[in-house]
Formats: structure tokens, C-alpha cells, sequence
């Protein structure tokens, strides 16, 4: 499929680095594909950004018919431009699209949409420490009417951020409070899926935890309430004596794009990596024996996060002294120096498209 060009006549001014927080601010272009029975996905074309009119009755308003996705690119030293691992995040695309009976993407050609649209806002992409240029591809239905059935027409849209560090205080450790009682997923359900309505399912318990002071939430399974899955906007890694440990999937877990990296680093430099269930309990009692020497969490936007504290049922565990543990540096310098270029990529991570 051609994918048709139209550019912006009135080009934005691009925001200062040094401001640029997460996701606040959006380049001149998107690209769009639509999707009806009867003509598949159809109409790819880049065209300059900005709104869509949709009616008081389309379908997603509803009933949350919507997944979407998160990468980015990176300019080099000597100007190349970077996507990490795109593949992998449009065939998670798919997966999400099965749970939520939206119809498959091309997964080639999606990843060829995507270097189409950031070659064009090369430009915006940022150049200093900790920034990139965040790539949000999503899906939705389209259909005008109420009623509970997949919608039969839908939008394949991908929009540009700069972006500079996840959280405001960079690097620095973060606070996390362990959550015992709202549940975001269970298994059989969506948690494995990107999808809107998993995020909204988090929503109350965030609140809760910010107005307490914490940055983010780390939830246990839905059926037990004893073992550990994910943070709200990441996936989880524990350092307990010679072992780096991170839940493994079930169901209920979102399969991590830089988890994935993160355990194929660690078992290519010597590491005991490994995936399997964690419970809330074992934490305590690695931390109350002196085992518990690091915590971090992984994900697109803030590649690796340390943290620094967790609090569960009011008991507070301060994580390394509350600093940055070597086994995060060394992760955040290795995946950062991969995706812009001054780390030799041993693993095929990279996908240079300048």
C-alpha cells in the first residue's frame, strides 16, 4: 500500500530541550489508516497533525475499543537516526488487537509507516541526555452507534513526541507504593494487552498513592493478592543476593519490550537472571535479611528506574540506601548506549533507518 504525503504549510516551533517533560508537546505530522469490512485497512497516508471529528455515539467513547503502543527514536553522534526494536512493538500490537477483536496490521509495513513519519520530523527529534523522540502508534474503533459488539470500522493513527526524562527528576530513585487493595488485571483478562482501559483500571489506586507521596504503584495479582506483577507504567526487577529476578508472565503482565532486553543484557554479561513468582512476602523478608540489594523498574519511557523505597501496609523499605544500584547503571548505560549508537549492539536491538 502507497503510503500519500501531504506536509504541513504552517510548521510548529519546536520547544526548547531542556522543557520538554513527557508527551506534552507534538511534531507538524501523523500518520493515518483507516479500516472498514469491505475494504480492510485502507487510505495510509501522512498529513499534518491535528484533531479528529468524531460523533457522540463512536463506539470507543463507550466501550473502550482502543489499544496503542510506545517506542521511540534516537539521533546518533554522527547523525544516524535509531528505532529500538520496533518489530517487537508491532507484533504486541497484534496481540492487543486479538484480545480486543480489533483486525491484524501489517506488521512490516506499520514499521514502515513509522520511519516515513520520523524521517520527515527528523527534525524534531532532540539530541540532548535523556531525550528521544516518542513514537505512540494506537488503534480505535470508529463505529457510530450504541450497542456491545466490535465496531466494523476503525483508525490506525501514529504520532511524534520529543521527549525528555520520564520523571522530572531524572535517574534519582524513585518511591513506589505496593498496592493491596484495588487489583488492575487478572488472568484471562486484558492485563496482557496494551489497552486504554487497563490504565483507567489504575487511575484511583495512582491517586491514592500520589496524595501519599509515592510516584508510582506496584500491583499484586487479582486472586491472591500475594504476588508481585507490574508497576503501573513499567515492569519490575529485583536484586535478591547473586539473583536479578523479575515476575514471570502469566497472563496478567504486559510483556515488556526493554524487560525483554533487559534479561537478554543481563544473561549475555554473566548475570543470574531469571523469571518467576515473586511474592510481596519473600521482598519483605529478602529486605528485613539484608538480600534485598536493588529494585528497578523497565520500560519505553523511562528505560530502567531505580527505586529507591517501597511501602507495603504502611512499612517502609529504603532500597540501597536509597541510590542507584550498579546493576541499574550498568542496564540504563548499556540500552541507552545501544539505542543511540555508542554501544556495540551484540543483540540486533537497533533498527537504523539513516
Amino acid at each position: 500500500m502507497e503510503i500519500k504525503v501531504t506536509k504541513t504549510t504552517t510548521p510548529k516551533t519546536k520547544p526548547d530541550a531542556s522543557a520538554l517533560g513527557f508527551g506534552k508537546y507534538f511534531t507538524d505530522h501523523m500518520f493515518v489508516m483507516d479500516y472498514s469490512d469491505e475494504k480492510g485497512w485502507y487510505d495510509a497516508r501522512i498529513v499534518p497533525y491535528g484533531p479528529f471529528e468524531i460523533e457522540p455515539a463512536c463506539t470507543t467513547l463507550h466501550y473502550g475499543q482502543a489499544i496503542f503502543e510506545g517506542l521511540k527514536a534516537y539521533k546518533g553522534a554522527n547523525g544516524e537516526i535509531f528505532l529500538y526494536r520496533p518489530e517487537r512493538n508491532m507484533a504486541r500490537i497484534n496481540q492487543s488487537n486479538d484480545r480486543l477483536c480489533i483486525p491484524q496490521i501489517d506488521e512490516a509495513f506499520a514499521v514502515e509507516a513509522i520511519k516515513q513519519l520520523v524521517l520527515l520530523d527528523q527534525d524534531w527529534i532532540p539530541e540532548g541526555e535523556g531525550t528521544s523522540l516518542y513514537i505512540r502508534p494506537f488503534i480505535f474503533g470508529t463505529d457510530n452507534m450504541l450497542g456491545v459488539h466490535p465496531s466494523h470500522t476503525y483508525k490506525f493513527v501514529v504520532i511524534l513526541s520529543p521527549v525528555g526524562s520520564y520523571y522530572k527528576d531524572g535517574l534519582a530513585p524513585v518511591k513506589i507504593w505496593v498496592e493491596d487493595d484495588y487489583v488492575r488485571a487478572v488472568r484471562g483478562g486484558m492485563g496482557f494487552a496494551k489497552t486504554a482501559g487497563n490504565y483507567a483500571a489504575s487511575l484511583k489506586a495512582q491517586a491514592v498513592s500520589s496524595e501519599k507521596g509515592y510516584s508510582q504503584v506496584l500491583w499484586l495479582d487479582g486472586v491472591e493478592r500475594k504476588y508481585i506483577e507490574e508497576v503501573g507504567a513499567m515492569n519490575i526487577f529485583f536484586k535478591i543476593g547473586d539473583e536479578v529476578v523479575t515476575p514471570e508472565l502469566n497472563g496478567s503482565i504486559l510483556a515488556g519490550i526493554t524487560r525483554d532486553s533487559v534479561l537478554k543484557v543481563l544473561t549475555a554479561y554473566g548475570y543470574n537472571a531469571s523469571e518467576r513468582k515473586v511474592s510481596i512476602d519473600e521482598i519483605v523478608e529478602a529486605y528485613k535479611e539484608g538480600k534485598l540489594e536493588e529494585v528497578f523498574g523497565t520500560g519505553t519511557a523511562a528505560v530502567i528506574s531505580p527505586v529507591g523505597e517501597l511501602c507495603f501496609r504502611g512499612e517502609k523499605m529504603i532500597i540501597n540506601n536509597n541510590e542507584i544500584g550498579k546493576v541499574s547503571q550498568f542496564l540504563y548505560d548499556t540500552i541507552t548506549g545501544i539505542q543511540k549508537g555508542t554501544v556495540e549492539d551484540k543483540f540486533g536491538f537497533t533498527y537504523r533507518i539513516k
